[in-house]
């Protein structure tokens, strides 16, 4: 009997256990801390990392990520680099970061956050109301999410870019890739959207110097890590004005403190981390699968490559 060891402080037990084993009734799935016996366990299913446990599983074969990153699974304590780690790719997962995005990027083309101003002070005016194609939207990061919700901007009319490490090609987008082409991508972004995978690389890649080589007026949407933005640095841009908006649903720390500017800022909407949450429901079948793939020898889907950190 495969045994799996499940841990998350977001999710619901109840429901993933109940989730996994509908799907695979064969799989015993052990709630942190109740481990039992560590030996039987194969595979662990975790958000946060929980300390070396890890290391006491002598048995472990593959890591199962609770989400779509991956940088704190890199940073756990006595993972051995031969266990391979899961992404979460799950199409429930990429509809809602897509949906979420969508709704943000609307939100800002056509000017609502100024129109809910305007209904507390009770003042009618209507403001321009521009084309989309005439709105440049960037997406850094062209990973499944990237690329999902980039089909779907550009299917709404809107000029779509995109940047990623490594060169890309999808239909309807410009691609950008590498350090050199990063400040053309920025230079006529409207709106930006950060979906990279955190690594030493994209740590702190929106700063005083990226926000500087966006146009005037522009908006930031950050929905994939808390360190990839500066938050000094979005701060001075938005007290400038170059900077008009930013939407953050991610923070280097969560919960945001309550004494944070961003709660009381009135150019930046605050989401609890909550752009996209993996439902167990659909979720437990990705899973289950690449059980049933390693079970009979046969390569995982989504492995993270240990080098590149995602």
């Amino acid at each position: 009997m495969p045994t799996l060891l499940f841990k998350s402080e977001v999710n619901s037990a109840h429901d993933w256990k109940q989730a996994l084993q509908s799907t695979m009734p064969e799989l015993e799935v052990r709630v942190w801390p109740e481990a039992g016996d560590r030996g039987d366990i194969k595979y662990a299913l975790i958000w946060t990392p929980i300390g070396d446990v890890l290391h006491t599983l002598p048995n472990l074969e593959v890591v199962f990520s609770l989400g779509a990153g991956v940088d704190h699974l890199l940073q756990q304590e006595g993972l051995r680099r031969d266990v391979p780690i899961v992404r979460m790719v799950d199409p429930a997962l990429t509809q809602g970061m897509s949906e979420y995005l969508l709704f943000h990027v609307l939100r800002y083309h056509r000017h609502m956050s100024e129109y809910v101003v305007q209904q507390r002070e009770t003042r009618w005016q209507q403001l321009p109301q521009d084309v989309a194609h005439t709105q440049h939207i960037g997406i850094m990061g062209l990973g499944v999410m990237g690329a999902d919700v980039a089909g779907k901007l550009a299917a709404l009319d809107f000029t779509v870019a995109g940047w990623s490490r490594r060169p890309k090609s999808l239909p309807g987008v410009q691609c950008f890739h590498g350090e050199g082409q990063l400040r053309t991508f920025l230079r006529d972004t409207h709106i930006l959207i950060c979906l990279l995978p955190l690594t030493p690389q994209t740590k702190f890649i929106i700063n005083q110097h990226t926000l500087a080589a966006l146009p005037r007026g522009a908006w930031v949407i950050n929905v994939a890590r808390g360190a990839h933005v500066n938050e000094d640095d979005l701060l001075a841009a938005l007290e400038s004005g170059h900077i008009a908006g930013a939407t953050l649903d991610v923070f280097a720390d969560e919960p945001l403190p309550a004494s944070h500017s961003f709660w009381g800022h009135p150019a930046v909407t605050v989401t609890p981390h909550i752009a996209s949450l993996t439902n167990p429901r659909t979720a437990a079948a990705h899973i289950v699968a690449n059980i049933h793939r390693h079970q009979h020898g046969e390569p995982l889907t989504n492995v993270v490559d240990w080098e590149k950190g995602y």
